[in-house]
This record gives structure tokens, sequence and C-alpha cells, in this order.
């Protein structure tokens, strides 16, 4: 029933009313009543009072619960994080207005990025669904499973676009592409403020991390990012406005430098930009611990500086330090700090509480009194039909030679692999308050399908690595990652007697979600050669191999592709992952998903992204030529290219054509083009639309996606496919940052991936 009501919400969000634009008129009545009342609350607040707002801490050894309640007390807090159960809400809540002077009431926020008691598959698995709905659904019911636990906001989504799965990051993010990832910011922003962020169910989303972080060099975390300006603005920020223009309440700042300036001391980013040109008008928020870190980064002296810095530059409130409480202060009477600073930042702290209807009811979020859940964690809390249907529509079908897949529901199947039964690692990172022990593993899953129609055999067979310091460095605060002390020859003996004994093997190979999680950059991305080992024994047995990938990030797996008949792309599945993967290995569920960034073949191709831009010298699959942008050690191109993904049936196209060789100034062409399924399965499929400019002011992608469509034919079925384009899906920054599109030619292309297209041509007037 729990799925019936979500999909019902879902499918309103179009037509709701708290998804239309509220007049001008209304919006004005609206900010004039919240400025009139935080003016007056404001009148009424000592200088400390005003400071005490720009705090967000976390509960935990540096800030034990005595002194939060002395905090409290004094006025001196303004948010928690890190706090999601609600009888420790209510308790903190309840400090807030029974203790403080102005009983100006606390927020709560956490970072739910994919699942809050649910979890849903990584951010880049839902991205790989290339399913805007599937997106929006698992948005919405994170919502309503952290506002029951009393939270009121989130920092999401993480819409920081990155070409490097060096860094670990990658596993947060929503993949390559500017176009893709900013139609996701808007989607998730709507899914979890559904139009009044105060309303129980939904929570005020804080769009991270601002601005370019997962642009840092040599894809390692926290590192610097230099880029011109016309990059910045064509591929980096458009999908933090697109959250900013979805309106997001928040912002976090991120922890890297831009062009030699840390972002939290950059008031050209955070006043300029943010502010005055994208007009926002929520608030902004330091990464943990990142006004401290301007003294690390080499740009003030000291604390008291950092201090003087970030808030002068637009940090609203301080993650997690105690910087601001300590020396803002003392900053502003001796007049390095104006008082209107700290106005402005408690201004923006006291309208987000305001926007989150704290002022009217504190406990918006939490109910009345003696309706907390008996047990927070308990099964009926969890929305696991959802999660299940959300997980398959998200794995890819890398590889399926002789049909190796589906798999029959009979027989014998080893199921083999370090991650075939870890309930942690199927959840992946930042998996909120996800419990373990709910989740599904592949091994639960595949024996829930088949019951007693097959028959299922497990080994180990292998570590996820034989590397101590990885294992120690993964396992440095939780015991995350079980390492089996057996000889790595004796696991894989076991593993091998098992696989002679089935009729296929499957290997369940990757990342323990640990790797692929912040602080988690790899120089090498490939497989550990320990689950290597175990793939070349499996391979010698001369069994069906499938290789079931679970992994945050793309993976070089040339070697890996030689040796599987079958490779799935499972990323983290969340809850239901075992149920989910089982569901598509034996053909209950037809994969469709598509990768959202492209998988290199060697790490010596970082970055590779399919919408580069134009050389003087391109290198030609053709033609390649001795003088032209190439590897000469290596294929030229990816292993796997962006928008790629297979299906257990197959799909063709043909009869491209557009309604017009021109179009006019603010017109408008449909590309059309007929999709079959021509193989024996029902299933769907992502028609992808791309966009050349083929002579412009400046160089241009060779393309760039600007439009797709899901579609689900059965067998033999075939359709038209109608994809619009307009004058917006041509516009770019040119040379003087200006924004519009040029007159001149443009090539479009169609296909199920990046690589594999068809061409036409039609001019802008």
């Amino acid at each position: 029933m729990k799925w019936l009501c979500v999909v019902s919400m879902l499918s309103g969000l179009a037509i709701s009313p708290v998804f239309a634009q509220e007049s001008s008129a209304t919006q004005g009545i609206y900010a004039q009543e919240r400025d009139a009342f935080v003016s007056n609350l404001m009148k009424q607040m000592t200088l400390e009072e005003k400071i005490g707002q720009l705090r967000l801490i976390s509960v935990g050894p540096d800030n034990p619960k005595e002194a939060i309640r002395e905090g409290i007390s004094k006025g001196q807090i303004g948010a928690i994080f890190n706090t999601v159960t609600r009888p420790d809400i209510r308790a903190m809540q309840d400090q807030a207005m029974q203790l403080s002077r102005l009983k100006i009431p606390l927020f709560f926020a956490y970072d739910v990025v994919h699942g809050q008691r649910t979890v849903f598959p990584i951010s880049l698995g839902l991205a790989a669904s290339f399913d805007l709905e599937a997106i929006a659904l698992s948005g919405r019911v994170s919502a309503q499973e952290a506002s029951d636990d009393g939270l009121n906001m989130t920092f999401s989504p993480m819409v920081d676009i990155t070409r490097d799965p060096r860094w670990g990051r990658v596993s947060e993010g929503f993949g390559e592409d500017t176009w893709l990832v900013s139609k996701i910011a808007k989607v998730m922003v709507d899914a979890y403020q559904n139009g009044d962020p105060s309303k129980p169910g939904s929570v005020m989303a804080s769009v991270k991390h601002f601005a370019l972080y997962g642009a840092v060099e040599g894809g390692r975390d926290y590192n610097t990012v230099d880029m011109s300006p016309l990059r910045m603005h064509q591929d980096y920020l458009p999908p933090y406005k697109a959250a900013v223009d979805a309106g997001s309440g928040g912002v976090m700042v991120s922890l890297n430098s831009i062009n030699g300036v840390p972002a939290t001391a950059n008031p050209w980013l955070l006043k300029d930009l943010l502010r005055d040109q994208w007009g926002f008008k929520g608030i902004t928020i330091s990464d943990h611990g990142a006004i401290k870190e301007l003294i690390k980064h080499g740009v003030a002296q000291d604390a008291r500086d950092a201090v003087r810095l970030a808030i002068t530059s637009g940090v609203d409130m301080s993650m997690s330090d105690e910087y601001y409480d300590q020396y803002l202060p003392g900053l502003v009477k001796e007049g390095l700090v104006a008082e209107s600073e700290i106005d402005r930042a408690c201004r923006d702290v006291l309208n987000t509480k305001y926007d989150m209807g704290l002022f009217k009811d504190p406990y918006n979020h939490l109910g009345p009194v003696g309706s907390d859940p008996q047990d927070t964690n308990a099964e009926s809390r969890l929305h696991r039909a959802e999660a299940r249907v959300i997980a398959r529509k998200t794995m890819v079908l890398l590889k399926n030679d002789k049909q190796a897949l589906p798999l029959q529901k009979q027989g014998t199947i080893a199921l083999i692999g370090p991650m075939a039964d870890s309930q942690r690692d199927i959840m992946g990172s930042w998996s909120a308050a996800g419990v373990v022990k709910q989740s599904i593993t592949v091994r639960e899953g595949l024996q829930n399908a088949v019951g007693d129609k097959a028959s299922i055999l497990y080994a180990k067979g292998a570590n996820i690595t034989q590397d101590k310091s990885i294992i120690d460095y993964l396992n440095e605060y939780e015991t995350a990652v079980a390492f089996d002390t057996r000889s790595p020859q004796q696991m894989i003996d076991e593993a091998v007697k098992i696989a002679k004994q089935a009729d296929v093997v499957v290997a369940v190979v990757g990342e323990a979600q640990g790797m692929a999680h912040e602080a988690s950059s790899r120089a090498d991305i490939t497989i550990p050669q320990s689950q290597r080992d175990l793939i070349a024994a499996l391979k010698a047995t001369g069994k069906p191999l499938v290789l079931v990938l679970m992994n945050g990030r793309p993976l070089a797996l040339s070697w890996e592709s030689e040796q599987a008949d079958a490779m799935l792309e499972t990323w983290y599945s969340g809850t239901e992952g075992g149920n989910a993967i089982a569901d598509v290995l034996f053909g209950d569920y037809n994969p469709s998903g598509k990768l959202p960034m492209t998988f290199p073949r060697s790490v010596g191709q970082i970055p590779i992204y399919y919408n580069h831009l134009n050389t003087g010298r391109p290198f030609g699959k053709e033609n390649p030529g001795k003088y032209t942008s190439r590897y000469f050690d290596s294929p030229n191109g990816p292993l796997y290219p962006f928008g790629y993904g297979l299906s257990y049936s197959q799909f063709a196209l043909s009869d491209f054509k557009l309604s017009s060789p021109e179009m006019a100034r603010d017109g408008k062409i449909t590309a059309s083009v007929m999709l079959k399924n021509t193989g024996k399965y029902n299933g769907a499929t992502v028609v992808q639309l791309y966009v050349q400019d083929v002579t412009a002011s400046v160089s241009r992608p060779i393309k760039e996606l600007r439009n797709f469509k899901k579609v689900t034919l059965r067998a033999g079925q075939e359709q038209r496919v109608e994809l619009p384009i307009t004058e917006d899906d041509l516009k770019f920054y040119n040379a003087s940052l200006k924004w519009g599109a040029e007159p001149g030619k443009f090539n479009v292309f169609v296909g199920l991936d990046s690589d594999n297209l068809q061409q036409q041509s039609f001019s802008l007037k």
C-alpha cells in the first residue's frame, strides 16, 4: 500500500498546487511577513545570540550532550547535524524552547543522500536509470523518512560534475554530463522540498559542494581546482544553478580552492555569483571544519583571520568548528568585521527557520509528545517495494555473450565473491540511517528468487584485497570489511571446488563501499589483484562466468571483460539490492540502465569523457594517422561509452529525420526516429539525442546530450520516438561569458549510446 501511495504522490507532482509557481504578489506578501517577523526578533537579540545562530554542531566526543545543553540554553547553537532519532531531536528542541532566552528553535540536518531508513542505489546508480520519475520517487521517499525522523534539512543533492573516476565521491554524484546532472538537480530539489519544506514529509535541500569540487586535480579529495572561467560556466556551474533555480533552501560550500582561492573565503563565488547574479536567497553552510582549514590553505594567518575571511566572504553557518563563537565577538568589537555581516548571516539563518515552519511550530516534523515510534528501526518504516523497483532500473548490462544471461531458475548456481554476502557493502557510502542487518545481500536475493527450484552454492573466494594497509584504512572508523585469515589459495581452492559442481558461476566482485567514499581516492581503478586471481581461477574451470560488479565509480575493466561471458554493473544498490540483482539476473526484469559516466580502458586515459572539445588533429577510428590526438600504446576511446547499456533484447533505430532543415530564433524542430524491439524479450531502452555546434566563436564539444526518452516495447514492437530541439538546447557561454546561441550549422545525432549514432543536420538562422 505504501508503494501505491507514493506512486500516487509522485504522479501528482506536476499538477499539485504546491509545485505550481506562486504569484509574485503571494511571494511578496510572504517575504514581507517573514522580514517583519525576523527583523523584530533580531532587535531583541544580543550580538552573542546572533553569532550563536551561525553555529551548526554535531553531537559527538567533541560536543557531549551536556555541553550542547549548556550551549542551547545560552543561545550559542543554531542547528544540529548527525542526530537522527525523534527522541533525541525532541529533547534538544525542548531545551531550546524551555531554556533559551528567546526560544529560537533549532533545525536538524543530516546527509540523506540516497535514502534515510530505506537505502536506495547510490546517486551514480540513480543517474544510470535515465528515469527522472524513478529518481524523483527516491527523493520523495527519502524526504518522507527524513521528515518522519524529525529532520528539517538534507545535505543533498550532490551535483558536482566530475570526469575523474579516481575521485571517491564520484559515487555520491550523478556523473559526467552537465545537462543530465542539471535535470536531476532540479528533480531532487523538487522531490525533497515538495513545494514547501515546512510540511511534514518534506525537507529542505542543501545543494553541494559549491563549487567545482569534482574537478580536483589528480582525482584527489580536497585538492585544488584550477579552471578557465569558460569551462567553469559551461560545464561545472550549471547543476548548482539548476538547484538554486529550483528553490534549494541551502547551499553547502566546497572544501577545495578555485584558482587559488578557497571556496570558504571566496566572495566572488558566494556573493557576486551566488547572491548577486543567481539571486540566491537561502542559507550558505560551510563544509565540515572548512573554516579552520583556511589556515592550512595558506590564506589565513590564524583562526581569527580565518573567521574574518569566512564571514566577510559570505559563509552564513559554520559546520562543526567553534571558531565563529570564539572569535566573531572580538572581531566585531575591534572593527575588523562589520556587525552588518553578522546581521546578514543571522537573518539568512532565521529566514531559513521561518521557511522550515519552525517559528510556527518548532515540533512540526516531530509530532506531538508520545507519537515517537516505539522502534526507530522498525521494519514497518521501510519502503522496500519502492527500493526494489528503483534499484533494478539502475543496473547496466555491460556484456552478454552466448546469452549467458538471464539465468535459469534450475540446476546448480555457484555464487562466489567477497561481496556476494555483504550487507554493509550493498548499501554503499553515505547510507544515512540505514541499518546494515536490514539490507538484502546478493546471496539472499538469489536464494529468495529460486526457492527450492535450484541449488545455490556459496564461497567467499577472496578478500576484497590482501593489502592489510587498505583493510585497516577502510576499517578506521567502523569494522566495515571482514578479513578472512585463510590463505588466498585456500579460499580460491574452495571457490573452484564449488564452481566445478555448478552449471554457471556468478562472481560478485568490485570495491568495498568504503573504497568509493569521501577520502577514498584511488590511484589505481582496477579491481584488486586478490579478486582478479579469483576470476582467473573461475575462468579456468570452463564454466559460464557472470561477473556482478559492485562499485561506486567507473573501473578499468579491460581484462575482466575478456574473462567474463556476461557483466552486470549493479553499483551499490541499497536495502533491496540483493532482490533487485536477482530480478535482473533471472530475467524477471530486463535491464535498461545506461552509463552516466564513461568507463576507461585504463587509468592513463583519465580524464576521458564523451563531450570533449574538438582538437585540430582529431583521432579517427577509420584513418587514425600518426600525428593525431591519440595513444600509441593502447586502443583509443573508452571501454564502455557514456550512455551505454545492453538489454536481454535487441533494439534497432531507423528512418531518422528532422522536421525541418532550419530552425528559427525562439523556434523548435523535432527529431524523430523509428525504434524497434528486434529481440525475443519485452524490454526498455533509452533513445538519446546529441547536438554538435559545428562552427562557433569558441571550440565546442564534439557532441552534447540534449534529450532522451526511455521507451518500453514488446518483442517485435516498433514505435516512432520524437525528441524536440529548441534554441535553448543550442545556447552556450562564449569567450565573453555571454549566454546565447550563434547561427550556423548543427549536427544532430540519435543512438542508444554516445558512440554509435546516426546523424542529420539543420541550420539556425
